[in-house]
């Protein structure tokens, strides 16, 4: 008959197996899965951990997920409403739309709208051009505080017919005086929604 003291030894030693042989289990590493055989939801996955471990900085952000930056009301004259639209626009996408008088051609509406935005570019405005119609063309701004400079601009060239920011229509230097006006606008207005989206889906494209 076999003495307590070496029967509870062996039951001490068969604990130890089983718990060794259990722990080496749970820690072996996994196998890991090659990455040509990544799926879809393995790359999202992936990426996600990236942006976990990166400290992504502020301007780098989308720019949904950007704190808007403060705005110092003592700077803003009470008189001018557009300097506060100015600064509420700061760092903030904005489209500007205009118009070119004649009735062009989708051609001559790129050759003429391509001199506008050339000079812009000299004058250190980064613009991007979207040809939307025979005679519109939007102008995408990365930051919305300058686009009533580009509005005065643009209303002040020859072939400008008008210029939309905001929803705000600005007669330009070829502006026809039309007593359906306020009727073109409006359409105006249906078709800069319809050509917004198409930019905005074109730049995501890029």
């Amino acid at each position: 008959m076999a003495s307590p003291v070496s029967s509870r030894t062996v039951s001490v030693l068969l604990f130890l197996i089983l718990f060794i042989s259990v722990h080496c289990t749970e820690t072996k590493p996994k196998k890991k899965k090659d990455i040509r055989d990544y799926n879809d939801a393995d790359m999202a996955r992936l990426l996600e951990e990236w942006e976990k471990d990166d400290d992504i900085e502020e301007g780098d952000l989308p720019e949904h997920k950007r704190s808007p930056p403060p705005i110092d009301f003592s700077k803003i004259d009470a008189s001018k409403p557009e300097e506060l639209l100015k600064m509420s626009k700061k760092g903030k996408t904005l489209m500007v739309f205009a118009s070119v008088s004649g009735n062009p051609t989708e051609k001559e509406t790129e050759e003429i709208t391509s001199l506008w935005q050339g000079s812009l570019f000299n004058a250190n405005y980064d613009v991007q051009r979207f040809v939307v119609g025979s005679n519109r063309v939007i102008f995408m701004l990365r930051d919305g505080s300058y686009a009533w400079e580009i509005k005065d601009f643009l209303v002040s060239q020859d072939r400008c017919e008008d210029v939309t920011v905001e929803g705000q229509v600005y007669p330009g230097k070829a502006a026809k005086k039309d007593a359906k006006g306020n009727e073109q606008n409006e359409s105006k207005k249906k078709g800069d929604k319809k050509a917004a989206n198409r930019a905005n889906k074109s730049k995501q494209e890029l």
